[in-house]
C-alpha cells in the first residue's frame, strides 16, 4: 500500500473516530441517537403475519396433501429397519463400511451400532435414521437441480447465492413456525425442515463442481459428437463425481444436525425426542449417551460418504471380473440372510433384551453432582470474574462497570485521562512501526471498550461497520452492510442485535484464539492431530441442546453458560482450518525458511503463519457462523438477544417477530462471512497465491 493511501485511510477512519465521539457527547440531548423512535419502526412482523394467515386459508389444504403424501416413504423405511432384525441391519451397515474404506470402518461402523444396541436406543436410532433416509434423497434432488440450473444460467446463480445464505444462516428455530402452521404436527414437519437445512450445501458443490471442469474434457466430449444430454450425463456428472459425493455427505451431516430440532415438532419416538426428554429432567448423564447415538451415526455417515467419494475415482469397474464385482454382493445377501435365520432361533439376535441394557448415566450424574459441590466457590469465583472484569465491560463498557461493587474502585477523572494516554500511546506506537491498520483497530476498541457495544449511538455503529465494509469489499459490501444494519433499526430489533453481537463477538474470539493455538499444535504434531480429530467429530456432531447441559448444572442459566455453549461448538472449525492451512503449504517455500537459518519460532510466526493465515480467516469465518448457530439454542439459558425473539416467536405461534429476528440474525451471520472472506481474499492476492 502506497504511503498516500495510508494517510487518506488514516484520516478517513480519524474522521469515522471523531463523528463517533461526537455522537456519544450528543446522546443524552438527542434521544433517538440511542433508541429509534418507536413511530418509525416499520411493522414488517404484522404484515407477515398477515400473508402467513392468508397463505394458511387459502392454501393450507395443498401443504397438507404434501404432507400426507410425504408420510407414506417415512412409514415404509420405518417398516422395514425396525422390522429387519438389529444383527442383520447391523451387519449390512458393516458391509457398506468396508466397501468404502475396508476394515477399519467396518469395525468403528461395528462398534458404533454395538452401541446402540446395548444402551437400550436401537429403535429409536432406527427412526432416526429413517428420517434421514428420505430428507437426504430429498435434498440431494432439490439442490443438484438447483446447482444445475445455477451453472446453466448466471442470472439464476445470482437469485440462488443470496437464497442460500439465507437459507444457512437463518436460525433453524425461525423457519419452524411456517412449516408447522402450513404442514401441522408430525414427522413430516421434521422432514421438510431438515432438507430446507441440508440441500444448500449440495446446491454449492454441484455448482463449484460443474464450474471446475476443465474445458479440454468439455471439448473433447464435443468432438465426440455428444449431444447436450450425453455431455451433462456421460461428461460433466462424472467429471465431477468427487465433488458432488462431497455435497452429499455435507448435506447428510447437516440432515444429521437437525434430527434435534426437527424432534420439537415431530414427536416421535426417535432418538432426538429422547435427547429432549432427558434434557426436560436435567439427565446429563442419560442426554450425553443418547446424544452419543447422534455423534457416532454421523461419524460413521462422514467416514462411509467420504470413503465412497474417494474410491469413486480410482475404481474402474472394466478392470474387474464378473464375480470380483458382485462378491460384497453375495457376502451381504448371504451373510444377512444366514443372521435372519439364526435371529428367528435365537431371540437376542433380533430384540436386545432390557435385562442386558448398560447405562452408566447415573454414575456421570454423580459425579458431576460431586465436582458442583466440592468445587462450588471456584465455580462462581471463575462465573464473577469472568462477568465482570470481560462480559459486562464490553457489554456497557468500563464507564458503567467499574464500581466498588464490581471492580472494587470508582472510575475517576484520573482513570479516565490514564485509558485513554495509554490507547493514544499504543495506537501511536503502532503507527510509528508503519502499521497503521493496527492503531486505527486500537483506537475503535478503546471507544468500544470504553463506551460499550450497548451504549454506542446505533448510526455510529452503522458507520463504523459500513467503513470496514467498504474498505474490505468496496462499495457493494459497504452498501450491502449499511442496508442490513438499517433494517434492524427500522424494525425495532437493534438494541437486541447488539447484545447478540457482543455475545456472540466475545465467543468468536475465545474461540479462534483457542482453536487456532490447538490447530497449529495439531499442525506440528501427528499424535495430536490424532487424538484432537475424534473430538472434533464429536463435538460438531453432538447434538446442541447436548452441550448445554454440563454448563447449566455447572453455572446455571444466565449469559456466562450461553457463552461457554458457544464457546465449546464454535471452537472446532478453528482447530481444523489452522491444521489445514499449515499442513498444506509450498514445501519450497517451508525449505526455504530453513535454508537461511531461521528457528523454529521464526519459521512458524515469520513464514508459516503469514500464509496460512487467509486459509485461518475462513477458520474465523466458519468460527463466526457455528457461534450465530449456537446462540439459538442458547437462548434456552437466559441469554436476551434476538435468538431469545425467535424462541419466543416459536412459543407463541407469532411467526412475524420470530422470522424478522431471525432475519436479523442472518444479516449478522452475512455480513461477518462477506468480510472475513473479502479479507481472506485481499491477504492472498498480497501474498501472489491463488485466490480461493
Amino acid at each position: 500500500m502506497k504511503l498516500g493511501s495510508i494517510e487518506r485511510s488514516f484520516f478517513h477512519w480519524l474522521a469515522v473516530i471523531v463523528v463517533t465521539l461526537g455522537c456519544i457527547a450528543a446522546k443524552d440531548y438527542w434521544g433517538w441517537l440511542i433508541e429509534y423512535p418507536d413511530a418509525l419502526i416499520f411493522p414488517f412482523s404484522d404484515w407477515l403475519n398477515v400473508m402467513m394467515d392468508w397463505m394458511v386459508k387459502h392454501f393450507g389444504w395443498f401443504f397438507m396433501g404434501i404432507s400426507w403424501v410425504l408420510e407414506w416413504p417415512i412409514w415404509v423405511v420405518q417398516k422395514i429397519l425396525s422390522g429387519l432384525p438389529w444383527a442383520v441391519t447391523m451387519f449390512l451397515f458393516c458391509v457398506v463400511a468396508f466397501v468404502a474404506s475396508g476394515w477399519r470402518l467396518a469395525a468403528f461402523t461395528l462398534g458404533a451400532t454395538l452401541y446402540m444396541v446395548v444402551i437400550g436406543y436401537w429403535e429409536e436410532s432406527m427412526n432416526s435414521l429413517s428420517l434421514v433416509a428420505i430428507s437426504v434423497p430429498l435434498a440431494i434432488f432439490v439442490g443438484f437441480s438447483v446447482g444445475v440450473w445455477g451453472f446453466y444460467s448466471d442470472r439464476a446463480k445470482r437469485a440462488i447465492m443470496p437464497a442460500l445464505d439465507l437459507f444457512q444462516t437463518v436460525p433453524a428455530f425461525a423457519y419452524l413456525l411456517p412449516i408447522l402452521l402450513l404442514f401441522g404436527f408430525g414427522t413430516v414437519v421434521g422432514l421438510i425442515a431438515s432438507v430446507l437445512y441440508s440441500f444448500p450445501p449440495m446446491v454449492r458443490n454441484t455448482m463449484i463442481g460443474l464450474r471446475s471442469i476443465a474445458p479440454e474434457v468439455i471439448e473433447s466430449g464435443l468432438m465426440s459428437g455428444a449431444t447436450p444430454g450425453q455431455l451433462f450425463w456421460q461428461v460433466r456428472v462424472p467429471s465431477c463425481r468427487k465433488q458432488i459425493l462431497l455435497g452429499i455427505n455435507q448435506a447428510t451431516m447437516a440432515s444429521l444436525s437437525m434430527v434435534i430440532i426437527a424432534s420439537i415438532i415431530g414427536g416421535t419416538s426417535d432418538i432426538g425426542w429422547e435427547v429432549l426428554s432427558t434434557i426436560r429432567k436435567a439427565q446429563f448423564g442419560e442426554s450425553l449417551l443418547v446424544g452419543m447415538v447422534i455423534a457416532l451415526m454421523a461419524m460413521v455417515i462422514d467416514r462411509v460418504t467420504c470413503g465412497l467419494a474417494q474410491r469413486s475415482n480410482l475404481y474402474d469397474p472394466s478392470e474387474k471380473t464378473v464375480l470380483q464385482r458382485y462378491r460384497m454382493w453375495a457376502v451381504a445377501i448371504i451373510g444377512a440372510t444366514l443372521l435372519f435365520g439364526l435371529a428367528q432361533v435365537f431371540n437376542v439376535l433380533a430384540d436386545w433384551p432390557r435385562d442386558n441394557v448398560w447405562s452408566p448415566g447415573r454414575s456421570m450424574n454423580e459425579g458431576l453432582t460431586y465436582l458442583i459441590v466440592n468445587y462450588r466457590p471456584q465455580i462462581e469465583a471463575l462465573k464473577t470474574a469472568a462477568f465482570f472484569f470481560v462480559m459486562l465491560p464490553l457489554k456497557i463498557g468500563l464507564q458503567g462497570a467499574v464500581s466498588p461493587f464490581t471492580w472494587g474502585f470508582a472510575l475517576t477523572a484520573t482513570h479516565k485521562v490514564v485509558y485513554a494516554l495509554a490507547m493514544a500511546t499504543i495506537a501511536l506506537w503502532c503507527g510509528m512501526r508503519g502499521k497503521t491498520i493496527a492503531g486505527i483497530v486500537v483506537m475503535l476498541f478503546a471507544v468500544f471498550l470504553y463506551f460499550g457495544l450497548t451504549s454506542i449511538p446505533w448510526p455510529c455503529v452503522i458507520l463504523i461497520y459500513t467503513f470496514i465494509g467498504w474498505k474490505i469489499g468496496g462499495r457493494a459490501l459497504g452498501l450491502g452492510t449499511a442496508l442490513g444494519l438499517g433494517f434492524m433499526v427500522v424494525t425495532g430489533n437493534w438494541a437486541e442485535a447488539m447484545l447478540s453481537v457482543y455475545l456472540c463477538g466475545i465467543a468468536a474470539i475465545i474461540s479462534f484464539v483457542f482453536g487456532t493455538t490447538i490447530g497449529i499444535w495439531a499442525a506440528h504434531n501427528d499424535k495430536v492431530s490424532a487424538f484432537v480429530r475424534p473430538i472434533n467429530d464429536t463435538m460438531q456432531t453432538m447434538p446442541l441442546f447436548v452441550i448445554l447441559i454440563p454448563f447449566v448444572m455447572v453455572f446455571k442459566i444466565g449469559e456466562f453458560t450461553g457463552l461457554l455453549a458457544i464457546i465449546a461448538y464454535a471452537f472446532v472449525p478453528a482447530i481444523r482450518y489452522a491444521e489445514h492451512g499449515l499442513r498444506n503449504l509450498p514445501e519450497t517455500v517451508i525449505e526455504a525458511g530453513n535454508m537461511m537459518g531461521a528457528t523454529r519460532w521464526q519459521l512458524l510466526w515469520q513464514v508459516k503463519i503469514p500464509l496460512a493465515l487467509p486459509v485461518m480467516m475462513l477458520g474465523l469465518n466458519q468460527t463466526i457462523m457455528y457461534a450465530i448457530a449456537m446462540l439459538v439454542i442458547a437462548a434456552l439459558v437466559g441469554t436476551n438477544g434476538l435468538e431469545q425473539i425467535v424462541y419466543i416467536g416459536l412459543s407463541d405461534g407469532n411467526f412475524g417477530i420470530g422470522i424478522v429476528a431471525g432475519l436479523c440474525m442472518a444479516i449478522i451471520a452475512i455480513i461477518a462471512d462477506r468480510m472475513t472472506q473479502g479479507w481472506s481474499k485481499k491477504r492472498q492476492a498480497e501474498l501472489g497465491l491463488e485466490v480461493q
